[in-house]
């Protein structure tokens, strides 16, 4: 946690990946991340992974240091309430992040009859506005086509939900950039910004659509195998298995160097023809370059691999498991600083990350739990809509607002 963004207020309506994971980045940066939710939890408050006892460890995990309020949006009352709480009064407020569809009572039109300079940023599924999630537009891309072994006959999903992930970072840059054109010109806006786009324009960054247009080519599936460039997975003597690279020529010269294999890899490339400081050529002769190193590894532990590549700085790296990485990887523990032992309330005491940003010129502040739901929900309604105690009373009596 930091506290750059400190002062800044954002209302986020929300579920599932993208739009928690903006908000909860604003929230790790220091501003203040006000979510609101149906009484008992929206569409993600229980999703899996869980507890025994059914908390969501995937809904905590997504909801660090924001602050809660639970409303009663089925109701009327209810939903001015979110209006209201979304267009509050404040120089640094009247922002809005979620995913919820753009044409509900919580559309920008009708939420700016409310506050003129309002910001939204709406993350959708399809630019249509039509419904879509990361599984939905992943496949659609090609690259489960490209993923797993060339030998397999059907396109293979990956665990990573990147679309999510990806988009959930853009929002939160899209807050930013849009609340420092309202500083300059005092104008509000609609951003909206949809897992497709993020997508498609991802294929095009990475040059693989004009791989199909400008070379005609169609990717194939390669296994552990890197594109371009020399990467493949190895096998230790004492059956570990390990990925190993040489995407760089300095990469690659320190896997030579490492292995012993100069004479041998010289003669490979005059035999076929190849400069293998070339990271294209290390790519045409991959099969042939691991054969060498096949046999190089299968006569070593992983101890003695490791312990030869570390010296030499090699690049490389271990296949685990994650509850292997849990337990034996220091980079996913509290010895890495973005990690703290962190007690959740419903939940239990686990290793929590703040932001995985590192500033230099200042402190790391401790990580913040996710809030119970509706934590904040008086102290919100009195702070930011001036409601009386009297007020809010009777709004916990008729059942429209309820908290902890």
């Amino acid at each position: 946690m930091y506290q750059l963004l400190k002062g800044l207020r954002v209302v986020e309506g929300s579920a599932f990946i993208a739009a928690p994971l903006g908000g909860m980045t604003l929230a790790q940066l220091g501003a203040e991340v006000i979510r609101f939710d149906p009484i008992g939890g929206g569409l993600d408050y229980r999703r899996w992974p869980v507890t025994a006892r059914g908390e969501s460890l995937y809904w905590a995990g997504l909801n660090k240091g924001k602050r809660s309020v639970a409303l009663d949006l089925g109701s009327e009352e209810g939903r001015d309430l979110a209006a209201a709480l979304v267009a509050a009064p404040g120089a640094d407020a009247g922002i809005f992040l979620t995913n919820f569809p753009s044409d509900s009572w919580l559309s920008y039109d009708k939420l700016r009859e409310r506050r003129a300079d309002l910001i939204m940023v709406n993350v959708q599924g399809n630019s249509d506005g039509s419904s879509a999630l990361d599984y939905t537009i992943n496949c659609a891309t090609g690259i489960p086509f490209v993923t797993g072994n060339a030998s397999a006959q059907m396109p293979v999903n990956h665990m990573l939900p990147a679309w999510d992930c990806i988009t959930g970072i853009n929002a939160a840059l899209a807050v930013l950039a849009a609340e420092r054109h309202r500083r300059t010109t005092g104008e509000g806006q609609l951003v909206e910004l949809s897992l497709a786009d993020i997508a498609f324009s991802m294929l095009g960054n990475l040059g693989n659509i004009a791989e199909v247009e400008i070379n005609d080519d169609d990717r194939i599936a390669l296994g552990n195998r890197i594109f371009g460039a020399f990467g493949r997975d190895f096998l230790s003597r004492d059956r570990r298995r390990f990925m190993l690279v040489g995407v760089t020529r300095r990469q690659w010269q320190s896997l030579v160097s490492a292995t012993g294999l100069v004479t041998e890899f010289a003669a490979l490339g005059e035999r076929m023809g190849l400069n293998f400081d070339k990271e294209g050529d290390r790519f045409s002769a991959t099969d042939e370059v691991a054969a060498l190193l096949e046999s190089w590894c299968a006569e070593r532990n992983m101890d003695e691999i490791r312990t030869v590549f570390d010296k030499n700085g090699v690049c490389w790296g271990p296949y685990q498991t994650i509850r292997q990485a849990v337990e034996h990887d220091p980079r996913c523990s509290i010895d890495n600083p973005i990690f703290e032992n962190v007690s959740q309330p419903g939940v239990g005491t686990y290793r929590v990350p703040g932001s995985p940003l590192r500033f230099g010129g200042l402190e790391r502040q401790p990580v913040t739990p996710a809030p119970a739901l509706g934590a904040d929900t008086d102290d919100c309604l009195r702070t930011m809509l001036s409601l009386s105690e009297s007020d809010i009373s009777g709004l916990h009596d008729r059942k429209i607002v309820a908290g902890v």
